[in-house]
């Protein structure tokens, strides 16, 4: 008797999109872009090291000026050998998209709870960014829910999860165990002169 075989709608999307993650490996170190970092953009991009990962922001930059800084972006992480999503709608072709716009790359997605890290699985996304593990100047009013519950939100579903608010190398290296495949931030790869008490950030090379 033939049998008929049933795939989960929410696991579909990523099996046909697996192909994508093996070419484009998921780095385990990304850099969150916003208009606040201004010129020091360009220092955070070369202290990325190579096969790192680099999420275009920059929201409230108005659509010429950010897809112009978008394409200065990219020729930048191909020179160091970066990948390169953008959050939001563009034009303009990267590695891959941070959230639901349409893609042949990579798709990361913003996971702040349950509910949203399966929204992710159903898109088809590639990895999931957990957040925020510690309090972060992005969102000051936001307490940090700590490691443990951050990876549980993203705990048996198969794909890659990110470490994302207050992170750093050092606070990285104290959380791996619990599982996370990497860790992203923003002030982390700014030109830091001075380490804070809780060091929350690291300094500059």
């Amino acid at each position: 008797m033939a049998c008929n075989l049933v795939v989960s709608s929410a696991i579909m999307p990523r099996a046909i999109g697996s192909g994508v993650a093996r070419r484009n490996p998921i780095p385990t170190r990304w850099l969150m872009t916003d208009e606040r970092m201004g010129d020091a953009l360009w220092r955070a991009l070369t202290r990325l090291p190579p096969g790192s990962g680099v999420v275009f922001r920059h929201y409230a930059t108005p659509e010429r000026e950010r897809r112009a800084l978008l394409r200065r972006v990219i020729r930048v992480a191909r020179l160091r050998r970066l990948v390169v999503v953008v959050a939001g709608n563009s034009a303009i072709s990267a590695d891959g998209v941070h959230g639901r716009a349409q893609t042949r790359g990579i798709r990361t997605w913003p996971a702040h709870s349950r509910i949203e890290a399966l929204a992710g699985i159903r898109a088809g996304a590639h990895a999931l960014f957990a957040s925020p593990i510690h309090p972060t100047r992005s969102h000051d009013d936001a307490a940090g829910i700590g490691p443990a519950r951050a990876i549980r939100i993203g705990r048996g579903l198969g794909i890659p999860v990110i470490a994302l608010g207050g992170m750093t190398e050092s606070r990285w290296r104290r959380i791996q165990r619990f599982g996370f495949h990497g860790w992203a931030a923003i002030d982390a790869w700014m030109p830091i002169i001075h380490r804070c008490p809780d060091e929350s950030q690291d300094p500059a090379p």
